[in-house]
């Protein structure tokens, strides 16, 4: 490289090397950079989270990422081995989760001053150690910028101190004393569990699902906007709240119904400020009291009085006829989405009590539907067109709502390529011979990664496009296909039965069919292959397929790891409503510089639980993958990217040295 001359830079390259002179303006400062950019190379790679299907479960998600999968635990037992017993390293590790109130509880036990002094200062030690430790594989500059501004100078100095040295023992030992002494050591243990969880958590893949079912979806996301590096591949779930938050009154309608299905109005008036009463009003006002749309999470219910369930029964009844509505006239403007099946008003028989599903007839639950016109099933009455206009109003100017939308949106995405991984939500819409499925929207046909990148665009155009535009339009309808579209991407099934659920007895008219890659080809390594293929992943030595969506069925048998270990289905049941049908409650993947863990978790029992007791959620890991060598910050996207800013900077030193370009003091 050191006999290039002036005429081997090409005019690009050498345009974006003088560029790259402002940050680097003369040779000590790019020496210097490459130096440093090769030092973080060689560090161990950050350990990456992975999780999906959270639906709303704020306790249980909150556990996990305070105990980063079981992962603190480990750690603390690796490394005072033979020092502390277990309920010692469960005092430790709960403290580590719950500073603050597991730190009220131990400092009741104690009875003088001398005795809380003495618990501060070997706890204090205990966390330096365990802090050091986890540190060893960043730089000193990442680790600290992870540090809390009021502390940044202590911590920084007491986990960087030579230990070897008796000197830097004694030092450490005084100012961790001194801080006891001027009273500080809870605000110092708080700041040292804090930076010890976003040391060993370095980033959070969330594979989907944040909202519904759960009842503080809010709080999962008021973490997720705090939290230092966390991306998002969207779930059908979260494309229906983006598209209520959008102005979509298909999507808005189906936020209300969930919401009302689970007893979980909460979340809608009190934290997004969702204005309910034109609608309370107009049920009132036109529905009959009926138990079949009573909320369905029973032991909520109990709480409540005869009187409320009345009327959310009502209310749920009111948006359902509306849902319908609005639906219909959204499947007749959109022929491509080929769901004409899902037209059912306009199938009930109303003198038998009956609806007419693909051939099939059922007896309904009910029928007295007052505001359907029988000659225009699908118009909204007077009164719903009111309803909805406040509804949209409602959620088009939620100032919360907009706030959490707009970070679904800036960290989200329908895929992401990371690290050899693969990440999407749901499936890869698949034809029973094997072939990605094309679908033909606005004149052009796209199948396979075309098609997954036409979803990102359509639904950040619905969100993001000119209000009243035929653009927004078009995106907003399309955020409802997300939801619950036949082989959408997000939602991979052939249809949803909303409407059977709620209107028909008979649970055989409630089967929704699945899309060929669930029942066959997720477990299809040459699928795999291809689909690597398609999003540029051959090269790639361990390739896998991390998804979400349908949970892993643990006590029927099935596996997460599939297709010979190139697919990892990670949706364990997260959410309460699926704990008995999967038998676990979730999946977590982190994936180190060591390989690819497993972790499957138990039903979390709460956290009054967890403090008083030490009850962590009992979790199995299992070794999925190990490396035959550590892996390195190089082996990692991030280490090609610094790879090629070091080979950069060195052609930067030969312009310098050679006098093409003017080193700058």
């Amino acid at each position: 490289m050191s006999n290039q001359k002036e005429t081997e830079f090409d005019p690009q390259k050498l345009a974006y090397l003088k560029l790259l002179s402002h940050s680097f303006p003369n040779i000590q400062k790019a020496s210097t950079e490459i130096i440093n950019l090769q030092a973080i190379m060689e560090l161990p790679k950050g350990t990456e989270f992975f999780m999906s299907d959270v639906h709303g479960e704020a306790e249980a998600f909150l556990h996990i990422m305070n105990n980063c999968s079981g992962n603190i635990r480990n750690k603390i037992s690796r490394l005072f081995e033979g020092k502390m017993t277990e309920t010692e390293i469960s005092d430790l590790s709960t403290l580590i989760y719950y500073p603050e109130r597991k730190m009220k509880i131990e400092l009741t036990k104690l009875k003088t001053d001398a005795a809380k002094d003495g618990w501060y200062y070997d706890t204090l030690v205990k966390l330096v150690e365990l802090c050091r430790s986890c540190a060893t594989k960043y730089t000193r500059s990442k680790v600290r910028k992870a540090l809390p501004k009021d502390f940044e100078y202590v911590i920084d100095e007491l986990i960087n101190a030579d230990v070897t040295q008796p000197d830097k023992v004694s030092y450490n030992e005084k100012v961790i004393q001194s801080i006891i002494d001027i009273e500080r050591a809870p605000a110092f243990i708080i700041a040292l569990s804090s930076v010890i969880k976003r040391l060993v958590m370095d980033s959070l893949h969330l594979i989907g699902d944040v909202f519904d079912r759960g009842a503080h979806p809010n709080v999962i996301l008021d973490y997720l906007m705090a939290h230092h590096n966390v991306d998002i591949q969207w779930g059908n779930h979260d494309c229906l709240w983006m598209g209520a938050a959008s102005g979509s009154g298909a999507c808005i309608a189906n936020v209300l119904n969930n919401a009302m299905k689970y007893n979980l109005l909460d979340v809608l008036e009190d934290t997004y400020g969702i204005n309910l009463l034109p609608l309370a009003v107009f049920a009132s006002d036109t529905y009959e009291d009926s138990p079949v749309y009573y909320p369905k999470v029973e032991a909520k219910t109990e709480d409540y009085s005869i009187n409320t369930l009345q009327l959310v029964g009502k209310m749920r009844k009111a948006i359902n006829i509306i849902m319908y509505k609005m639906e219909g006239k959204l499947i007749k403007r959109h022929p491509e989405y080929h769901m004409e099946d899902r037209l059912l008003l306009d199938k009930i028989d109303y003198e038998h009590k009956t609806i007419t599903v693909d051939g099939i007839t059922w007896p309904m639950k009910d029928t007295d539907f007052p505001t359907v016109d029988k000659k225009d099933p699908y118009t909204l009455s007077k009164e719903e067109g009111l309803v909805m206009e406040q509804l949209m109003h409602s959620f088009i100017n939620s100032a919360k709502l907009h706030e959490h939308i707009q970070f679904m949106y800036t960290k989200g995405s329908i895929y992401k390529v990371i690290n050899g991984n693969l990440l999407f939500h749901a499936g890869m819409p698949m034809n029973e011979d094997g072939s990605f499925m094309s679908f033909n929207f606005q004149g052009k046909d796209y199948a396979g990664k075309a098609l997954f990148d036409y979803c990102d665009r359509m639904a950040r155009q619905g969100f993001y496009g000119i209000p009243g535009s035929d653009d927004k339009k078009y995106g907003e309808d399309f955020l409802w296909w997300l939801w619950q579209g036949k082989d959408a991407p997000t939602c991979g099934r052939k249809k949803v039965t909303t409407f059977e659920r709620v209107f028909v007895a008979d649970e055989k008219s409630w089967k929704e069919p699945k899309n060929i890659y669930y029942t066959k080809y997720q477990y299809d390594e040459s699928v795999c292959d291809r689909i690597f293929d398609e999003f540029g992943l051959t090269d790639a030595p361990f390739p896998h397929i991390v998804n979400g969506h349908m949970p892993v069925a643990v006590v029927k048998g099935e596996s997460p790891i599939r297709a010979n270990g190139k697919l990892i289905a990670i949706d364990g049941g997260f959410c309460k409503a699926y704990h008995h049908s999967t038998g676990i409650a979730g999946y977590t993947m982190f994936f180190n510089s060591w390989g690819v863990r497993l972790a499957m978790h138990n039903p979390f029992e709460g956290v009054e639980d967890a403090i008083q007791n030490n009850t962590d959620i009992v979790s199995t890991t299992v070794v999925y993958e190990s490396t035959q060598k550590r892996l390195r910050v190089a082996d990692t996207d991030v280490g090609k990217e610094l790879k090629e800013q070091v080979e950069n900077l060195k052609l930067l030193l030969i312009a310098y040295r050679q006098g093409i370009i003017a080193e700058k003091n």
